[in-house]
């Protein structure tokens, strides 16, 4: 029976990973052709000043839409990145390849990767530097002790 749990639980995982990373390409997607909206907008409108022969200001027009261009980029990085952390894998710090989340240099330009800090880290670093809800301090030296135990025993 132990089996078949943990082949359902494994099934269950993978089906969300796979429905969630779905969703962020649908996301990123979406956000291209607004990109793409936007494009023809600002295209239109700088038309429409040299058919019309005046000195209208489209400056401040272009600014929103390159605003909105710069906000719906960031969304598709953070979507891009949102897949790769799904995966396992990371972008190289040197020509931005896509590698193995443990891996020590790129296969593609040989550059030595920085190695990222655990999540456990990361909680350790939070509780340290007093990144802790009201009331909540000797629960947090707790959880100090036991990560700081942990992360030594990690690194043995």
């Amino acid at each position: 029976m132990g089996f078949l749990s943990d082949l359902g639980k494994k099934t269950s995982e993978t089906t969300g990973k796979i429905a969630k990373e779905t969703k962020l390409k649908l996301k990123i997607n979406d956000n291209k052709g607004k990109i793409e909206d936007v494009y023809e907008e600002i295209g239109k409108k700088v038309y429409e000043k040299h058919v019309r022969e005046e000195n209208i200001d489209i400056k401040t027009d272009l600014a929103e839409q390159c605003s909105k261009i710069d906000e719906l980029s960031k969304e598709i990085e953070d979507a891009k990145l949102e897949i790769l952390k799904l995966n396992q894998k990371k972008l190289c710090s040197k020509c931005s390849a896509e590698i193995e989340k443990g891996a020590t240099f790129c296969p593609k330009c040989g550059e030595k990767q920085t190695e990222e800090p655990t999540v456990k880290e990361e909680a350790l670093e939070k509780l340290e530097n007093g990144e802790v809800a009201p009331g909540k301090e000797q629960e947090a030296q707790e959880v100090i002790e036991d990560l700081k135990e942990e992360t030594k025993n990690d690194g043995e």
